[in-house]
């Protein structure tokens, strides 16, 4: 597996410390982006948080998930939580070791006590004396909640104190764009009671072998869900249901139980679990197994395949202002560009860790995840492999089928209704369900390289 290093600087160690006004929750950031650029410690919070537990154990989830790996290899690169400030709220992100959950707290306007926050995305320290002073956190004194040094500014540093190196996989990174891409389309599939919720998590199996390591279903059934030995109509899939263990951080605070899933009959397919809190909601969204991450769903190689797509996406980066809700429509009309247009390019920062999607909204929102914004791209294994294959002149696009030379085969790739299938044994194995095979997408770069091919006029540009 590809890795790239992660390297975090911070100016000290966050901390929980007592104080006669109550307790006082220090997040100190690394470097980071903001509307004024690149900055090593941005501060993007000061205030009271209205419930100092929920606050506490919503972090707690978020880091457990960040040290967690579902699919029983060993190595666990953990990597602090992602923060972003979008004026209204603070956003903490993670991903499982393993690429296959994605946990998000999102700390809503009324959770802040009102307070607005700043403009800007950053990793926090989240230590392991940090973790147990947030675990031995009791009752709801009031919690000063402060996200990066404002003071650091106008301090002179002679170095950093605390710097950490985190091995990176490149699927952990792509898995930030395919869990958005995988999660547009979801619904409100049931909700629980906070009772409800709890009899229904406490009840998950927490083994990692036999029925617990499978994927099982769960059909709404009156207030609770009920498991489902097989897909039958409402049922919604959860894959693997120990990956589930990060929301019992927060039951004691919960109010109800979202689970979100894509509407219609599916196969085995990615959900989202949201918790309610007050003021603030916990989500974790659940790859369809434990050994099957989100980096390779596929969701948005037809939207890195296209040279449209890039450029696109290079203007409506220019028209981000790190809003909470992006409404493509807006976005329509500001470039002028058609509204599926804007999807793709929001696909595409999505790729470079721009761009999310938040299921509760059913709206994108702006980020700036500090890494390579490129390296998703450039190193996708399928898109690299029919980018080979076109480059080598593997792709026949004379008849219909098109053909393509890969492996000492030729593999017919047919167009049904604007969709392409193949083949060979890889698109045999999961029918388009994890986007297209390389075959697919070879055919597909080559269609738009020819149709390009014939719109320039000879000795345009001359």
């Amino acid at each position: 597996m590809t890795r790239s290093v992660q390297a975090l600087a911070y100016a000290r160690a966050s901390a929980l410390v007592s104080s006669q006004g109550g307790r006082r929750l220090g997040l100190e950031s690394a470097g980071g982006t903001t509307p004024q650029g690149a900055k090593a410690h941005p501060h993007f919070f000061s205030g009271f948080v209205t419930s100092a537990q929920a606050t506490a154990r919503g972090l707690l989830a978020v880091a457990d998930v960040a040290a967690a790996r579902y699919d029983e290899r060993t190595g666990r690169p953990v990597l602090d939580p992602v923060v972003t400030g979008n004026g209204d709220r603070l956003r903490f992100e993670s991903f499982s070791g393993c690429g296959g959950v994605y946990a998000r707290l999102d700390v809503l306007p009324e959770g802040l006590d009102g307070a607005g926050t700043g403009h800007g995305t950053t990793n926090v320290d989240v230590n392991n004396p940090l973790r147990e002073a947030l675990s031995r956190l009791a009752g709801d004194d009031p919690l000063h909640l402060r996200v990066g040094d404002g003071e650091l500014a106008v301090t002179t540093l002679a170095g950093s104190v605390v710097e950490k190196k985190v091995p990176l996989p490149d699927r952990w990174l792509r898995g930030f764009a395919e869990a958005q891409v995988a999660t547009v389309g979801f619904d409100v599939r049931a909700e629980l009671t906070a009772a409800e919720a709890v009899r229904f998590l406490r009840a998950l199996p927490r083994s990692s072998g036999g029925e617990a390591a499978r994927a099982t279903w769960v059909v709404p059934a009156g207030r609770t869900l009920r498991p489902a030995t097989r897909q039958v109509p409402g049922a919604v899939c959860l894959p693997v249901p120990r990956r589930l263990v990060a929301l019992q951080r927060v039951l004691r605070q919960a109010k109800a139980l979202r689970v979100y899933g894509p509407s219609g009959e599916a196969a085995t397919t990615a959900s989202a679990w949201e918790i309610v809190l007050p003021g603030m909601r916990l989500t974790l969204t659940l790859s369809p197994g434990s050994s099957r991450g989100f980096s390779g769903e596929g969701g948005v190689l037809e939207a890195l395949a296209t040279e449209e797509a890039a450029q696109d996406a290079a203007l409506i980066a220019v028209l981000l202002a790190w809003e909470p809700r992006i409404d493509p429509a807006d976005l329509a009309a500001q470039s002028g560009l058609p509204a599926e247009r804007v999807r793709a390019a929001l696909t595409r920062l999505g790729t470079a860790g721009r761009v999310g999607y938040d299921i509760a909204d059913a709206a994108y929102f702006h980020r700036e995840l500090p890494y390579d914004a490129d390296r998703a791209v450039r190193d996708n294994p399928r898109l690299t492999a029919a980018r080979s294959l076109v480059s080598s002149g593997a792709v026949d696009l004379s008849g219909e089928p098109a053909g393509v030379a890969s492996g000492g085969r030729r593999y017919q790739v047919r167009k049904v209704d604007g969709q392409l299938s193949c083949t060979c044994r890889w698109w045999a194995g999961h029918q388009g369900r994890r986007g297209p095979c390389k075959h697919a997408l070879a055919v597909r770069i080559a269609e738009r390289a020819m149709c390009g091919a014939t719109a320039t006029p000879e000795g345009a540009g001359l």
